[in-house]
């Protein structure tokens, strides 16, 4: 019978103390504790936030995708082609996010590359959208020129692409799925 009551008692006694103004600032902190948790911390989304890929990473990639695009159009494979071409696209936004201003050029890059690559990238998006193997290749020409001329006015002369002559990748097939 006595450990009857002391058992009631427990709950009782925990009760009372749960009414206190201690046990509510309690309850407050651990649910704020409790929300912290799941947010990231601070210095993980401020390093996130300050990650950008350098100039050079992103000019890499849009050299593949300019080798891929051009093998892409050249088999008619145009859904290939609209996918780089929107790749490529993406890859010289990022090149002006994230480098407006790069050191030794003269000009913002953000003037720059819509100088030299809008129009071209214009004559190819209609090129692909009419399947026209003539004007894509007229086109791509054209982008590959605003490129090098994109690369000579930023002091980057040094850096010529041209149409490429063999697939970047041996283990994709650019031919169309039919």
């Amino acid at each position: 019978m006595r450990f009857r009551i002391v058992a009631a008692l427990i709950p009782a006694a925990f009760c009372a103390s749960c009414s206190s103004p201690d046990a509510g600032r309690l309850a407050a902190l651990e649910s704020r504790v409790s929300e912290v948790e799941k947010q990231p911390t601070a210095a993980a989304a401020a390093s996130r936030a300050s990650f950008a890929p350098g100039l050079g990473e992103i000019m890499g990639l849009n050299q593949i995708r300019h080798d891929k695009l051009w093998f892409a159009g050249e088999n008619a494979n145009w859904p290939l082609a609209a996918y780089e071409l929107e790749e490529l696209q993406e890859g010289l936004d990022a090149a002006v996010k994230y480098h407006p201003t790069h050191e030794k050029v003269p000009e913002p890059l953000e003037r720059l590359v819509p100088r030299y690559t809008s129009s071209p990238l214009q004559q190819l998006r209609q090129a692909v959208e009419a399947k026209d193997k003539v004007a894509f290749a007229k086109a791509f020409d054209a982008l590959t020129a605003g490129c090098n001329q994109c690369h000579e006015a930023s002091s980057f002369g040094f850096n010529v692409v041209k149409r490429p002559t063999v697939p970047p990748f041996s283990n994709q097939d650019f031919t169309p799925k039919r």
